[in-house]
């Protein structure tokens, strides 16, 4: 296959969802269809073996939520498909955030029960921010929902974008039959509880005055579903692949994935109009898949993979070029060649050595320390990619060591975890504290949790009462000089050595800001986010 074949026959998504939609569960089915796995089942039943879920940290297992992004690959129909199921938690949206900057589109499940709900909103933000392409599943029809056509009214008014199903249910809850195949022509009977592929409850009615589809569903559904298809074609713009790609019209799917029911439907669809691989941006130009040279991004570290073997991996999309093992990369943050003799590929926490990988895939390098959520790596050009950033934290706590004879420990394991993305660090060196900035609370117990039981490091919190952590710069180093002086106990220095001021309120920001005009005073990594992005993506 030529270089150019390998590109156009990749699809690179992203699952994302507010918790309890049934994110998980849909990427075991994708696999399922994929031929990763042989049967399906819920998240938490034992039929599904370790490496068929998504969800493998401990913490994970036990709270039942995703808090990190996994990354899997499968072959479908001569496709490469590379997903990466995403954290639903409100906590964990700047995972999320940074995990979209790495695909290609994006799959958004909704809950037909409760619709579109609060992360829902947000996630779709950040997808309309970079006009990713997204398809819906509407997921659990096997139960008592709100009507499909609420359903798709609420969607186009809280997500502000257009839809077109392109299958419809027929019925829900205990009178769900199955659902229509408006794009492909074809309907697919309902039966509970399958963890088989087959193809016997496919059925070919092209012309829904057959009279097969009364026989197969009952008059009055077929009656039901003939006027509901004359309605969407009437209500519903057609289906147009050019808008999709551009991030303005999303084809819904229905199904329920938690009895394997809709998903292939909307697999077969996905390959068919997904964007293959894009360019993405750089601080000087943006690079092109098709380009000859390689380049990619690191956009996730994941400390403790295989517990057993204390491994660090950083996760890192190819742009551009073919990655080959064993090959010299240059690495733009320490601006030192590297070769990395052991890439690998993923399905969830199974892992296996790969020798070459293309835009669009994921590859994993193990690390020793050397990458930086948001480092480049490219053949020689030196070239940073844009959109990756760091946010301000919007809660603050005092990391405290509660067994000093494991100092080493609680420092190696913080770094490394604040390394993942998980949360942020900064030290007060006025009082020689450590502070853990993050999100949301929840990211506090998994850190907790995570350096008990990785690195052997108990530790606790003392809460701190700062508003808004903000990355400050100026050209007046009269200024910074006099600006240090007068807030000592307010500067510290994230792990890169960057100032950065520890606001205790909106008045005390404004109070710095009015004072010290010469100051810049930012609220991500990048310094090039407005405050009203970051206002829309929390």
């Amino acid at each position: 296959m030529s270089y150019k074949q390998q590109i156009s026959k990749r699809r690179t998504f992203g699952i994302i969802s507010h918790p309890d939609a049934g994110k998980t569960t849909l990427t075991e089915k994708l696999l399922l269809f994929g031929g990763a796995i042989q049967t399906a089942g819920a998240v938490k039943s034992n039929k599904i073996k370790k490496t068929a879920t998504s969800d493998f940290m401990e913490i994970e297992k036990q709270r039942g939520i995703s808090v990190a992004t996994s990354v899997m690959g499968f072959e479908y129909e001569d496709f490469k498909i590379n997903i990466l199921d995403t954290p639903g938690h409100k906590d964990f949206a700047e995972d999320t955030y940074r995990t979209l900057t790495a695909v290609d589109s994006v799959i958004l499940v909704v809950d037909c029960v409760k619709g579109v709900e609060e992360q829902t909103r947000k996630l779709m933000e950040v997808c309309r921010m970079r006009n990713t392409p997204v398809i819906i599943f509407i997921n659990k029809l096997d139960r008592e929902g709100q009507d499909p056509y609420e359903l798709l009214d609420e969607i186009e008014k809280e997500l502000s974008i257009n839809v077109r199903p392109l299958t419809w249910p027929i019925g829900m809850g205990s009178g769900f039959k199955g659902i229509y195949n408006l794009y492909e022509k074809n309907l697919q009977l309902f039966k509970s509880g399958k963890t088989k592929i087959n193809d016997d409850d496919i059925i070919s009615i092209s012309d829904l005055n057959d009279p097969l589809l009364d026989k197969q569903i009952e008059k009055g559904n077929a009656d039901k579903l003939r006027e509901d298809t004359d309605l969407i074609e009437g209500i519903y713009e057609l289906f147009d692949e050019e808008l999709y790609k551009e991030g303005l019209l999303a084809p819904v799917f229905f199904g329920s994935a938690i009895n394997n029911f809709g998903v292939r439907e909307m697999l077969n669809t996905f390959i068919k109009i997904a964007p293959e691989p894009r360019p993405r941006p750089t601080d000087k130009r943006d690079i092109d898949p098709y380009e000859d040279k390689f380049s990619g991004f690191i956009f996730k570290i994941h400390a403790n993979l295989d517990p057993n073997h204390r491994d660090r991996i950083a996760f890192c999309r190819v742009v551009s070029g073919k990655f080959e093992r064993n090959t010299f990369y240059h690495h733009s943050g320490i601006d030192k060649k590297l070769r990395f003799s052991n890439p690998t590929s993923f399905m969830a926490n199974d892992k296996q050595i790969l020798e070459e990988a293309f835009p669009g895939d994921v590859v994993g390098l193990y690390d020793t320390g050397n990458f930086k959520i948001g480092d480049t790596l490219t053949e020689g050009e030196k070239v940073q990619f844009r959109g990756i950033p760091s946010f301000s934290p919007e809660k603050f706590r005092q990391l405290v060591n509660n067994d000093p004879m494991k100092s080493k420990q609680l420092d190696k394991g913080i770094r490394q975890l604040t390394d993942e993305g998980v949360a942020q660090l900064f030290l007060q060196e006025l009082e020689n504290i450590k502070i853990i900035g993050t999100v949301g609370d929840l990211q506090f117990e998994v850190i907790q949790f995570r350096l008990l039981h990785e690195y052997s490091a108990a530790c606790s919190f003392k809460p701190l009462n700062y508003f808004k952590a903000c990355w400050i710069t100026t050209e007046n180093k009269e200024e910074l000089e006099k600006f240090i002086l007068h807030n000592k106990r307010f500067v510290t220095k994230d792990k890169d050595e960057r100032l950065v001021f520890m606001a205790e309120s909106a008045w005390a920001l404004k109070n710095r800001q009015e004072n010290f005009p010469d100051m810049e005073f930012h609220f991500t990594s990048e310094f090039k986010t407005d405050q009203e992005y970051i206002k829309q993506l929390y």
